[in-house]
């Protein structure tokens, strides 16, 4: 199953000496700009019936023609997977994730994901790349995601993570007593030896974590943190950078401690607790069709409650000053 797209339009004078890629974004702003490189080199893009490069130059009142099909996600099967929808529209889906849904099929998870969940809940939404998925969480991260239902609404949102008016906080449970908030500002890339975990590289991509602290406990501390950029275990890494890494995190958590003199009923908690102890709690984005800036926050779910407070009754028996 796939979508017809044919689109036919001329260069206005004013983009004189303008290289076509570049024409082609402001003329054709629905499509990301990925898609259209792609139509170009495929050669379904056209100047006056002729293939050209991305970089060629335009003189103005070239007919710029488009004949292709976008190719729907059928080969993903649709599945009847519960969600938890937190709003909807025509163009946007709110929806916040449990832990242990893997977002996108990948190997070792060919089915059984949201990608699979929205293709049975929106079967229009095979139409749009990636079944409108803009961004991802960690499989056993829980929160708010947002998903686009049309291509126009996919490409406004990618276009505010990569501007970074798209708001995202998180809240986590970290290992260690943070004397304060800040900032961690490392280069991110994959590991150099360990290629399934990502690392903190000197020849990176930007990342940019603020983290600041909500309440602290004898040994450990509950933290708010915000995003500017969104590399791949992102809060993890960096968190693990800076020695607080996240509670229960498989990757990069370390060597599991306990501390001393707790209870049993805390360290069965923190035993089973086995997964990063990580929640997307707020999310805030400008809608794509309406302009109008929205924002939806979502309670911690109830294992990461539950981890709160038995680490709050321990600092409490201790007398811990919070």
């Amino acid at each position: 199953m796939s979508e017809q797209v044919e689109l036919n339009t001329q260069v206005p004078v004013e983009m004189y000496g303008m290289r076509l890629d570049q024409a082609v974004a402001q003329l054709f702003p629905e499509y990301s700009r990925s898609r259209l490189q792609g139509w170009i080199k495929d050669g379904v893009l056209t100047v006056d019936g002729e293939a050209k490069r991305p970089r060629d130059k335009l003189m103005g009142g070239e007919q710029i023609q488009v004949q292709t099909q976008i190719e729907s996600q059928e080969r993903h099967a649709a599945q009847s997977i519960p969600l938890d929808i937190v709003y909807e529209d025509e163009h946007i889906l709110i929806l916040n994730k449990p832990s242990g849904l893997v977002v996108h099929p990948a190997a070792g998870h060919a089915d059984g994901t949201l990608l699979n969940a929205l293709l049975h809940h929106c079967p229009d939404i095979g139409h749009v790349p990636r079944a409108g998925i803009v961004h991802r969480l960690d499989r056993e991260t829980t929160g708010l995601m947002v998903v686009a239902k049309t291509i126009l609404a996919q490409t406004d949102l990618v276009a505010q993570l990569q501007d970074r008016s798209m708001g995202r906080e998180y809240e986590a449970v970290v290992n260690g007593v943070m004397t304060g908030g800040g900032c961690v500002e490392e280069p991110m890339g994959r590991h150099p030896v360990h290629r399934q975990k990502m690392a903190v590289v000197g020849a990176g991509k930007e990342a940019v974590t603020h983290y600041r602290v909500l309440e602290k406990f004898r040994a450990h501390t509950h933290i708010r943190l915000k995003l500017e950029t969104g590399r791949t275990h992102q809060i993890r890494v960096h968190m693990a950078h800076i020695h607080y890494p996240l509670v229960g995190d498989p990757l990069y958590g370390g060597r599991f401690r306990l501390p001393k003199g707790c209870s049993e009923r805390m360290e069965r908690v923190l035993r089973n607790f086995r997964r990063q102890a990580l929640h997307a709690k707020k999310l805030e984005l400008w809608h794509p069709e309406t302009g109008q800036q929205m924002s939806w926050e979502i309670d911690l779910p109830q294992d990461m409650q539950q981890l709160l407070t038995v680490l709050k009754s321990d600092a409490e028996h201790f007398d811990y000053e919070l």
